[in-house]
């Protein structure tokens, strides 16, 4: 008789008990549906509960995408335009998302009571531990708007083995002067809560022409059922202290960064300064105009690009800006190599041209 061999079949996705192909397959397609809608979560941290929305899964060796939204908005409200573009979806389907809310800025959130102490931005960022730790994330690579900008730095300078890049949208480094809190008491006393935070969104050139973007984002804002809440936190964005970047300091972001202003932003200053004082070697800046409503493209270029400089997404096809870039900065360097290493790329500039987009469009690279 021939011998008879034991042989173990193990399956790879084994069915729960009584579950037939048919089912697990439906669950399957369940579960992804679910993971592409996003995960709410809420986890408890030492100054109150958080919120915070998770889209596809972990990558093995790949950080997760953290976003940190802006005053008088939400995740949605702020980075929607932005993760919906066509172009971004060969980026997203790469990373796991986590979109954070602050406390009290998430869809359907109650009004916190009278004499609420809100978190200072500092607090605010010493809640994401908490986050990472719940969904057992080890890094990320931040992108931040305004205050969010801000929340995100602070957490990579106490934090700064946790993060591997960080997107700096409009952000403002610098605590408010005597004169900036003279000019806001100011303006507190002829303008809505509404409009000082549209101001603080929009360039006045932009809330002058009223366009349908700015009627929509008044109307979000001024109308919005936790207006109380999103005052609070435009409050402790103007409380904020200073982060006191020096280059070549031991107060510095150790990570790449890419800053980004909008076309005469009401920012476009402090983020000019906030670049003079990060390492040229890390740090890139994107200037376009309103970088999100307005250059969703432009902005997910420089984006791709960015990753690939950090070692991600290194086959995929270089973009029209990551293009212009690589030739501008070879054919430069081919001329002097001795000169400063600060690059400008732009449709009036000598030194190259992107091949569409309104003119006056720059993006300088420090590198």
């Amino acid at each position: 008789m021939a011998e008879l061999r034991e042989v173990q079949i193990t399956e790879e996705k084994p069915l729960l008990p009584g579950q037939t192909p048919e089912v697990a397959k439906e669950a399957e397609l369940a579960a992804r549906i679910l993971l592409d809608q996003g995960q709410t979560h809420s986890v408890e941290t030492p100054y109150g509960s958080v919120t915070f929305t998770v889209y596809g899964t972990p990558k093995p060796k790949r950080p997760a995408i953290l976003t940190y939204h802006d005053v008088g908005l939400n995740y949605k409200s702020c980075f929607q335009p932005l993760f919906q573009f066509a172009d971004m979806q060969e980026i997203i389907q790469n990373f796991v998302r986590v979109h954070v809310d602050a406390p009290g800025m998430e869809e359907g959130a109650p009004v916190f009571p009278l004499g609420y102490q809100y978190p200072s931005l500092d607090q605010l960022a010493d809640m994401i531990p908490c986050i990472l730790q719940y969904l057992n994330f080890s890094t990320i690579i931040g992108i931040g708007v305004g205050a969010g900008a801000y929340v995100l730095s602070r957490y990579a300078l106490t934090h700064p083995d946790t993060v591997e890049g960080l997107v700096l949208i409009n952000i403002d480094p610098n605590a408010k002067g005597w004169m900036d809190w003279a000019a806001h008491k100011l303006t507190g006393l002829t303008s809505s809560i509404s409009e000082m935070i549209l101001g603080h969104l929009f360039s006045q050139e932009e809330l002058s022409g009223n366009s349908e973007l700015i009627q929509k984002y008044r109307n979000i804002i001024a109308h919005a059922p936790n207006l109380d809440n999103i005052e609070l936190y435009w409050n402790s964005y103007n409380n904020r202290r200073d982060l006191n970047f020096v280059r070549g300091g031991d107060t510095t972001l150790k990570c790449p960064v890419m800053l980004v202003v909008g076309d005469q932003a009401p920012h476009e200053d402090a983020v000019v300064e906030c670049n003079s004082k990060l390492d040229p070697t890390q740090t890139s800046f994107l200037k376009v105009s309103n970088p999100i409503p307005h250059s969703p493209g432009k902005l997910t270029e420089a984006f791709k690009y960015f990753l690939q400089g950090m070692g991600y997404m290194a086959s995929s096809c270089m973009t029209r800006l990551s293009r212009s870039r690589t030739a501008s900065l070879t054919s430069a360097a081919s001329i002097d190599g001795n000169r400063s290493r600060s690059r400008t790329l732009s449709q009036s500039s000598e030194s190259g041209t992107l091949s569409s987009g309104p003119p006056g469009h720059t993006m300088e690279v420090s590198c």
